[in-house]
């Protein structure tokens, strides 16, 4: 894992709690991509854990994207397509993770971010949890999150999130749109209806809840190919000079 970030699970009665904190905003390098990978995949295999909660620490964003500074370094294709690999490997340990996993948005969500969100199988998260797609605006393109994004609220909305890069959807819209469960007025009220909820949940047949998610996620069997490919897109976009030049200034506001 990366020396400035964690990625840390605790399981207690039949409840896994993946927890993962970066100091730049929770966002994410490489390193720790392959690291939730690893983990989703040891507690699908896990009989001990029946419902997975994924969540960040702070009371800041849940998950800002994509590490800027690992971006700025990328200076060839290969590499650009194994960073954004990275977030397809994660999705896709989500999609096939044979326990479903609950989304705990303490804040707001951005690009890769969204995408986390959206491969959960539901999510709950306070009003100030807006959030953004920003990807166009800095050249690139949320191509590898799309499937998942899409499959959560649908392509219209996904393309108005897409399409209006520096614009905030507030969590009520987020919540009508389908990718937020449900919504509260405060971290204290969400984690109380979320341990609550967790807490019935793993009470359930875990070969029941195993089946469920296989039905939630039916149709999408051609991912593993279809997110790598989407990733070689965006690792070619990276290089850009008009990715370059932003990735910059936005890191410089």
């Amino acid at each position: 894992m990366s020396t400035n970030g964690t990625i840390t699970t605790k399981i207690e009665n039949k409840v896994a709690t993946i927890t993962f904190f970066h100091p730049a905003s929770n966002s994410f390098p490489s390193v720790q991509l392959k690291e939730l990978t690893r983990q989703l995949d040891l507690l699908s295999d896990n009989d001990e854990v029946s419902v997975v909660v994924l969540q960040s620490t702070g009371g800041g964003a849940f998950c800002a994207g994509a590490s800027f500074d690992e971006l700025l370094s990328i200076d060839n294709l290969e590499d650009g397509t194994a960073f954004f690999s990275g977030f397809a490997n994660v999705i896709n340990a989500m999609r096939r993770c044979s326990k479903i996993i609950v989304g705990r948005v303490q804040g707001k969500a951005v690009g890769g971010g969204v995408g986390l969100v959206s491969a959960c199988d539901y999510a709950f998260a306070v009003q100030s949890a807006a959030v953004k797609l920003s990807e166009i605006a800095i050249g690139i393109g949320p191509f590898v999150i799309e499937p998942a994004v899409s499959r959560k609220i649908g392509k219209t909305a996904m393309s108005q999130m897409a399409l209006q890069p520096t614009e905030w959807k507030s969590a009520q819209w987020a919540h009508q749109k389908g990718l937020y469960s449900e919504i509260f007025a405060s971290i204290v009220e969400m984690d109380s209806a979320l341990h609550a909820y967790v807490a019935n949940l793993s009470s359930y047949n875990p070969d029941a809840l195993s089946e469920i998610k296989k039905v939630l996620w039916e149709g999408t069997e051609n991912w593993p190919e279809l997110l790598y490919h989407r990733a070689a897109v965006s690792g070619k976009l990276v290089l850009s000079d008009f990715t370059r030049n932003a990735l910059s200034q936005f890191k410089n506001q």
